[in-house]
């Protein structure tokens, strides 16, 4: 195994987090000196290996010898912990890569997050050379509860040992992990493993969850990111980890300008299109989520219930006001609220009042009696129409918890139970009585709402069943050169991948011009081409509504002069001669490939609008019909969709599959970089959709 490989992987998080011997390099006598703490730390989980002190002292610290230099280390000491500052840390790794130090790692700030790159991208080649796996810099820290182990710069305390079906939580910033472990311990979630990776100069969150998915105390997986510097590995571990199973939940920084320039100034990070990286994690298998009670909220329900429901809530309640506002919610974040069985609904209205809403949200009024709860809880969860139950209630007295209790108790549908009051104390015996509930508690309806919302659409992507892996290429495709393709090379390009246009063709001189119009019938659309001419419309290269021949003569004259004066050092190859195309909506779709994360489909509002408006959905390059749908359904605009002011329905189906067409397209090609048909013109449904610009650039 080389240097390179010894330096990254499952093998190395493993001689990291499990080291059989450690040295402190910085050690100092001083009290509350990060070398102090580092060895309380390992003195207090009762570290059993043998411990070494690099430092300036002349006297032994805790009856143990301290060395001058790192090269004085006996060979292959698994860990080093590094309590120097910057300055020394890179001839620290020089020393430690000599006697084949295992892992180190290494506090200290003040690398590539301060635009110091080049020490920081020194101190990685030297380490990845000698296969010393680095944890760092600008880390504070790592907590195992398996082995029972514990590192920190700050504080030292005892681990946790032997930690089963735990969660365990990954990134980049050691204040934001320490947010997640006390709430963890504030919800007494089980917790195996909490890693603070910095600026990630060695190890990276990719390795931890390689290391993760395998590990069998580990459930659920959470990780937050201000970089990911091996997308294509990132994507193939979350994709084990959905093959395994594990729930992997994603916090990516960078959907803003200001994020972007705030990681880079935190971590050193360069963050690549967040749309772009959303829409793969997402489909190798993780849940993104934008807000840490987002992730707080869902390790919780998938540490609970890490088989998550393809089918919505049924929802449980006491108050008319709330059907409503789930209602709302529930439309407005694409919550599926399924229908109840009208067995069910005859089985609660039997002891409830008359009056009651009932219905999915399910309300039974402020009238309703506690012993009659655990008949109306087991007939909503019962119900084959209902993935899981939640029940949103206002909580005074233990009876109406053990009555909630007593009814889901028989189920293994996930259960979430929310005491409404926002703050309000509850009595130790409605708490007891939580403790004992087969629920995830909460106080707080709103938050459990969304996390239900991701939950089940995360079940959902799991059940999707996924279109051929390799499909077979179009036959007939014409071979392009590097850079942009003009129009009507595009255009066969499309035509090879079943997608129509306009009937045409291109023409060299104004006879051509005229033989094809006569072909196609008047009136015609005439285009200038050439592969420099990308932007048409603003050189005066495209003329619509063509009448005659007398009058296409007269365009064709006019838009060369046109091009002359625009764009005078290109070179027509001639001019595309189309019929015009029938009306109807116009609509973006398209698919570009990023050099790191790979090929991506976009589609949204055509025309102007797609960059006025910017209303696009970003979608993985195998979506099926289903997923395709769903986004066009989901635009801003999607009212258009299905007829707006008297126009009839579009043809929905025709965009699906002229944007799987172009997905198989980009599988197949991978010399295309970038598909661009704007506008497609979608007719009237049933009618077919037709390309009337395409732009094609491959490399």
């Amino acid at each position: 195994m080389s240097g390179a490989e010894a330096a990254r992987g499952p093998k190395a998080v493993a001689r990291f987090l499990r080291p059989k011997s450690a040295a402190i390099i910085g050690m100092s006598a001083r009290a509350g000196s990060a070398g102090q703490i580092v060895l309380q730390c390992l003195k207090v989980n009762g570290f059993k290996g043998d411990i070494h002190l690099v430092g300036r002292s002349d006297v032994p610290i805790d009856g143990r010898p301290v060395l001058k230099s790192p090269d004085e280390l006996p060979e292959g000491v698994d860990l080093a912990v590094f309590t120097l500052p910057a300055a020394g840390v890179r001839e620290a790794v020089e020393a430690c890569a000599r006697r084949k130090v295992g892992s180190a790692l290494v506090f200290a700030a003040g690398f590539a997050e301060v635009g110091e790159g080049a020490t920081q991208e020194a101190v990685t080649k030297t380490a990845r050379e000698a296969g010393l796996a680095l944890v760092g810099p600008n880390c504070l820290g790592i907590t195992n509860n398996v082995d029972g182990m514990n590192l920190h710069m700050l504080f030292a305390r005892e681990a946790l040992r032997g930690v089963q079906n735990g969660v365990a939580f990954v990134g980049q910033s050691g204040g934001l992990l320490g947010h997640f472990q006390r709430a963890t311990d504030g919800r007494n979630i089980p917790l195996t493993y909490v890693v603070s990776t910095g600026n990630e100069a060695g190890l990276e969150t990719t390795d931890f969850l390689e290391f993760l998915v395998d590990d069998p105390s580990t459930r659920v997986i959470s990780v937050y990111c201000e970089e990911i510097r091996r997308p294509q590995a990132f994507l193939a571990a979350v994709r084990r980890a959905r093959t395994a199973g594990k729930p992997v939940v994603a916090m990516l920084a960078g959907r803003s300008a200001k994020a972007r320039k705030s990681a880079l100034s935190h971590t050193g990070a360069l963050i690549g299109d967040f749309a772009t990286m959303q829409t793969l994690v997402e489909d190798a298998g993780a849940i993104v989520v934008s807000s840490m009670d987002e992730m707080m909220d869902l390790v919780e329900i998938l540490q609970r219930f890490p088989n998550p429901p393809t089918k919505g809530p049924g929802i449980l309640t006491a108050s008319g006001a709330y059907v409503g506002l789930t209602n709302d919610f529930a439309e407005e974040a694409g919550l599926e609220l399924p229908e109840l069985e009208p067995a069910t609904l005859k089985k609660v209205s039997e002891g409830l009042p008359s009056y009651g809403n009932y219905g999915n949200p399910l309300d039974v009024t402020a009238g309703f009696a506690a012993d009659l709860l655990p008949d109306v809880v087991k007939a909503l969860i019962d119900d084959p129409n209902v993935g899981m139950l939640f029940i949103s209630f206002p909580i005074s007295y233990p009876a109406v918890v053990k009555s909630f209790n007593k009814g889901m108790a028989a189920s293994p549908k996930p259960k979430v139970m929310v005491a409404l009051g926002d703050t309000w104390q509850l009595s130790p015996e409605i708490m007891q009585a939580v403790g004992e509930s087969p629920a995830v508690f909460s106080r707080s309806s709103d938050r459990m709402l969304r996390a239900i919302t991701f939950y089940t659409r995360y079940g959902r992507s799991l059940a999707r069943q996924r279109v051929a892996a390799n499909p077979a290429p179009f036959p007939n495709m014409p071979k392009l050169a590097k850079g942009v393709q003009p129009e009507w090379l595009g255009k066969k390009v499309l035509a090879a991948a079943g997608i129509a246009s306009p009937a045409g063709e291109l023409a060299r001189t104004p006879n051509e011009a005229a033989a094809v119009a006569q072909r196609v019938g008047y009136p015609v659309a005439l285009k200038a081409q050439a592969a420099a001419l990308s932007h048409k419309t603003e050189a005066g290269g495209v003329m619509l509504n063509l009448a005659d021949e007398t009058t296409l003569r007269a365009a064709w004259d006019t838009m060369q002069q046109n091009i002359k004066r625009a764009a005078p050092g290109v070179t027509l190859d001639g001019c595309l001669v189309e019929t015009m195309s029938r009306k109807g909506l116009e609509l973006m779709i398209g698919a570009k490939r990023d050099p790191a994360w790979g090929p991506v489909l976009l589609l949204g509002l055509g025309g102007i609008w797609v960059e006025a408006l910017g209303d696009v959905k970003v979608l993985p390059v195998d979506a099926d019909e289903r997923q395709i749908t769903d986004a066009l359904h989901a635009l801003r605009s999607a009212k258009l969709l299905s007829g707006f002011r008297g126009a009839p329905p579009v043809d929905v189906e025709a965009v699906a599959k002229a944007v799987m067409a172009i997905g198989r397209l980009m599988r197949t090609q991978p010399s295309i970089v970038e598909v661009d048909v704007n506008p497609l013109m979608v007719h009237q449904k049933g009618q077919g959709a037709t390309a009337l610009d395409a732009l094609i650039v491959a490399e």
